[in-house]
């Protein structure tokens, strides 16, 4: 295994004792609508358990479970008692080390699915946006865990879409996977799935599962979760609705599997869905599934109790689980068979009623075009007016020009070239077109003090950036990731991405939240798309 960073001799001795005492483990690779072990092609189910606790009497907005080794030695054995070979994580530092927590799961032969976004920084389904900082913060969780082997794939999304009202959210979680993608190609990486979890909502789960699963291979996720939980207490394949969701799901294209499942409306959990969901009736469509979750919390969900002592006692639900595991004996398909398995593509799902993503995804977001078009510019947001105070000079500026060149609709596919910045670069960038419209008078650029005059300055590598964004911003980009070129606008066709969002009423739980703290991004969002218009008058603009 390589690890990324060796902090200090003693994580060293570590990490070498881990490389002696286990193999580690083979990558999960997929073919056609399944996963197999790379080292032998055997097909690959999910046995799993959501793992995260939630922060208590603390300011943190999460806990990285990964960055726990005393909390992995703990609870590891316990995972293994239910036969858990892969744990879903909502939320990680990528600046901590994991490599202990890492080679311990290793060695208990326990993969690991994880979110790559976290409570604030992740997509808000009510005002979404594919930004510069989102990027960032995904490649550097891919940075931190793709070399280690145990890394089955990667969640760009959690339940943000989850209502007919908020489905323009997918575009931009559609192309926080092909981008994610795209990185880890450029970058050299092994091949990490890249994949989106969604919530239960019978009135757009298909076209939901239809829009993430077509398209070209560089853009479509490559596997689809849903958080279920319709089989509640005693029920059936048929009653609990298991038979109308893979009948419906029956020809996706893409790995299928519950990334949540688990109804505790009747308790104690009795998991008879276990049998269900590995028998014969599911097994050719779904891929397993995880179990929400390991701790009990005050939502009683949990297989387990972490007590004052920092030591666990196991639930009714954790027998339970461990019963109806010990019993199934899933069908095992091979890598070779089918991959001789013809599958159609998925149509992409059209605009309608309960479906209003367009096949046309945001542009890839780059720091350097932010920052090659802030340097073209002469009029800017002065440093001294705070972030909170962002959204009266949107409104303004954005109620007398057009601002396409920084928003971006999700319905009708059409994305300013700075879509993707910052609030700052994005204000800077209305600031000064204003300033240019108004035939750049200096009295253009005051605000009463909160805007400034600069220099401006085009690098010759910006260029052909700033040439094919156009003054107004409504241009195509191509940006680099990596010495690889990704077109800065991505059309599906018909043919053709935690923490996690807030989710539904059935789960909500110890997921951390896809709800960034974006407020100046979501004012100006909601004056582009509404079309609120507020006027301060000609004295604070001229003044």
């Amino acid at each position: 295994m390589l690890f990324k960073s060796l902090l200090s001799t003693a994580t060293l001795l570590t990490s070498l004792v881990s490389s002696v005492k286990a193999d580690d483990l083979p990558p999960i690779e997929i073919v056609g609508n399944k996963f197999f072990y790379s080292n032998n092609g055997s097909q690959f189910y999910m046995k799993g358990v959501a793992y995260q606790q939630n922060p208590v009497n603390t300011t943190n907005a999460f806990v990285d479970p990964l960055a726990d080794p005393e909390g992995c030695k703990r609870d590891i054995p316990y995972l293994e008692e239910i036969q858990t070979n892969v744990i879903r994580v909502y939320a990680l530092n990528a600046s901590q080390d994991h490599s202990e927590c890492m080679a311990l799961l290793n060695e208990a032969g326990i993969y690991v699915i994880a979110d790559l976004s976290e409570p604030d920084l992740s997509i808000n389904r009510d005002t979404p946006a594919w930004t510069v900082d989102l990027f960032e913060r995904y490649t550097g969780v891919v940075d931190e865990f793709q070399n280690y082997t145990n890394i089955l794939g990667f969640f760009a999304g959690n339940e943000v879409t989850n209502a007919p009202n908020n489905t323009d959210a997918s575009a931009f979680v559609k192309a926080a996977v092909r981008d994610t993608k795209a990185y880890i190609k450029a970058q050299g990486y092994r091949e990490i799935p890249v994949g989106y979890s969604a919530n239960d909502d019978a009135d757009i789960r298909v076209p939901l599962a239809a829009y993430f699963a077509c398209g070209d291979d560089d853009e479509r996720a490559d596997f689809f979760g849903i958080n279920m939980y319709e089989w509640c207490g005693k029920s059936s394949f048929t009653l609990s609705g298991y038979s109308n969701i893979t009948a419906q799901y029956a020809n996706l294209n893409i790995p299928l599997f519950f990334s949540e499942y688990g109804c505790n409306l009747v308790q104690p959990r009795l998991f008879q869905e276990v049998g269900t969901l590995y028998g014969d009736q599911m097994t050719d469509i779904w891929s397993g599934g995880i179990v929400y979750m390991y701790f009990e919390e005050v939502n009683n969900y949990g297989l387990v109790s972490l007590l004052s002592d920092g030591s666990i006692s196991t639930l009714v639900d954790f027998n339970n689980l461990q019963t109806q595991l010990a019993s199934v004996t899933p069908s095992i398909a091979t890598a070779a068979a089918e991959s001789s398995v013809s599958l159609s593509p998925t149509s992409c799902p059209a605009l309608g009623i309960n479906w209003q993503a367009n096949s046309t995804l945001p542009p890839t977001p780059d720091a350097d075009v932010c920052s090659c078009m802030v340097d073209s510019l002469n009029c800017i947001v002065s440093s001294n007016v705070n972030a909170d105070d962002y959204a009266d000079l949107f409104n303004y500026v954005c109620s007398v020009i057009d601002c396409s060149g920084i928003s971006a609709n999700g319905t009708t596919g059409q994305y300013g070239s700075f879509s993707p910045c910052s609030a700052e670069d994005q204000l800077n960038f209305v600031l000064n077109l204003y300033y240019l419209e108004n035939g750049s008078n200096n009295a253009a650029c005051s605000f009463s003090g909160s805007a400034t005059i600069k220099s401006a300055a085009t690098a010759s590598s910006c260029v052909a950036v700033l040439s094919s964004a156009g003054v107004s911003g409504l241009g195509s980009v191509s940006v680099t990731l990596g010495g690889s070129t990704a077109t800065g606008k991505s059309s599906s066709g018909s043919g053709s991405a935690s923490g996690s969002q807030s989710s539904s009423s059935s789960t909500s739980s110890g997921k951390s939240s896809d709800a960034p703290k974006q407020a100046a991004i979501s004012a100006v969002t909601k004056v582009l798309l509404v079309g609120v218009s507020i006027f301060f008058g000609m004295g604070m603009i001229l003044a």
